[in-house]
């Protein structure tokens, strides 16, 4: 019977493990993103939009769409000295956060 409680013990601790690990994959780390815009001093604007978060930047080339790609984002559109950026729930979160350090 022990051997028993001892193994549902050591399966609910893998299963919270797990969970707190995907949900820290699933949040995007903004620092990280804000770098890879070219920095705060690069970003002139934001907007939200659902799932799309809108960034007017200053210089364009020096945004990472690769790396920004790899944090997390669902899809990249480059139009002129904006990048529209798919990042699901993610994007409201966003915007404040920029809104707030700017």
């Amino acid at each position: 019977m022990i051997k028993y409680i001892i193994i549902v013990l050591v399966l609910v601790i893998i299963l919270l493990a797990v969970l707190k690990a995907t949900k820290k994959d699933a949040e995007l780390d903004f620092n990280r993103l804000v770098e890879l815009l070219g920095g705060k001093d690069n970003i002139v604007s934001t907007e939200t939009n659902m799932s799309r978060f809108k960034v007017t930047l200053k210089d364009v080339s020096k945004a990472n769409k690769d790396g920004i790609q790899k944090l997390g984002a669902k899809g990249i559109v480059e139009i002129d000295n904006q990048l529209k950026i798919i990042l699901g729930s993610n994007s409201k979160q966003l915007k404040k956060y920029i809104d707030e350090i700017k």
